[in-house]
């Protein structure tokens, strides 16, 4: 299963003619990521990255709704352990 992370752009800058941007996702995980199919995007907005290209941009309500459920799922497997 793949899944989509949201997270906060806190750079832009061209790379190699692409739009590219740094991506904090919390906690000090910060990467890099392509904005080309969000020309929109601007430092400050949250977007879905999905193996490094951001999807879409998204409310920062729902970036924090999404990153905290994603805790959650995070907390329930350390505490139930493997399978």
């Amino acid at each position: 299963m793949c899944l989509g992370v949201p997270g906060k752009i806190i750079d832009i800058y061209e790379k190699n003619g692409l739009s590219m941007g740094k991506i904090d996702f919390g906690s000090g995980v910060i990467r890099e990521t392509c904005l080309a199919y969000i020309p929109e995007a601007v430092i400050g907005d949250y977007t879905i990255i999905h193996v490094g290209f951001a999807l879409n941009v998204l409310s920062e309500k729902d970036a924090l709704e999404t990153l905290a459920l994603l805790t959650e799922i995070a907390d329930l497997n350390d505490e139930l352990g493997p399978a």
